[in-house]
């Protein structure tokens, strides 16, 4: 089970530490105080849901058609390296510090709204937990591992973020940080990806 769970778990992971318009979100709620928990689980559990519809649904792909296994594998070990190098060229460029102490929003109901938009109108939502995590699940002997491992990373994740923002804000603040953070993605990236294309 480990060695699907983890793997899943890393992978998510690292997939959702990127830089983005919800994690600023979910930052800016968090040093506010506002409706934490409300904010966090509607992103973890957009992501479970995502990712579920993903392993489950090229899993049975897979295991229909033999051969798409394989031209899932290379294609996603592809773009697990050009993203690598996304990261990798954002380390060595920084500047990328986090402005976390925008506008808040002020209901519930808005702020809901507001995430709900961010998540599913985000194209790379799709690439990164439909297309990427089910292509990546088929290549481990307990998909369902895997996808719990990708799901539990999710939770993980946002309510650390959602609850630790106000630990986390002055560091993420300085451009520096993100570097170390985007160096640190763009090689998890390139491991999984030489990793996928060794099997």
């Amino acid at each position: 089970m480990l060695t699907s769970f983890l793997p899943g778990f890393a992978l998510s992971l690292t997939l959702i530490m990127a830089i983005g318009a919800q994690n600023a979100f979910v930052l800016r709620q968090g040093l506010r105080r506002e409706h934490v928990l409300v904010v966090v689980l509607v992103c973890a559990t957009s992501d479970a849901i995502l990712i579920t519809a993903g392993v489950a649904g090229f899993g049975a792909l897979a295991e229909a058609a033999p051969w798409f296994g394989s031209l899932m594998r290379y294609g996603g070990a592809a773009f697990l390296l050009w993203y690598g190098w996304r990261n990798a060229v954002s380390a060595w460029r920084g500047g990328e510090g986090l402005e976390a102490e925008g506008q808040a929003t002020r209901s519930l109901g808005k702020a809901i709204l507001t995430l709900l938009a961010l998540t599913w109108l985000n194209p790379h939502v799709y690439l990164d937990t439909l297309v990427l995590l089910g292509s990546i699940s088929a290549q481990y002997p307990d998909r369902m591992s895997f996808g719990i491992g990708a799901a539990m990373a999710s939770f993980v994740f946002f309510f650390a973020l959602g609850y630790g923002a106000r630990l986390l804000a002055p560091l993420f603040a300085k451009p520096r940080s993100w570097q170390i953070l985007d160096a640190v993605i763009a090689v998890t990236m390139w491991g999984i990806a030489i990793k996928l294309l060794a099997m």
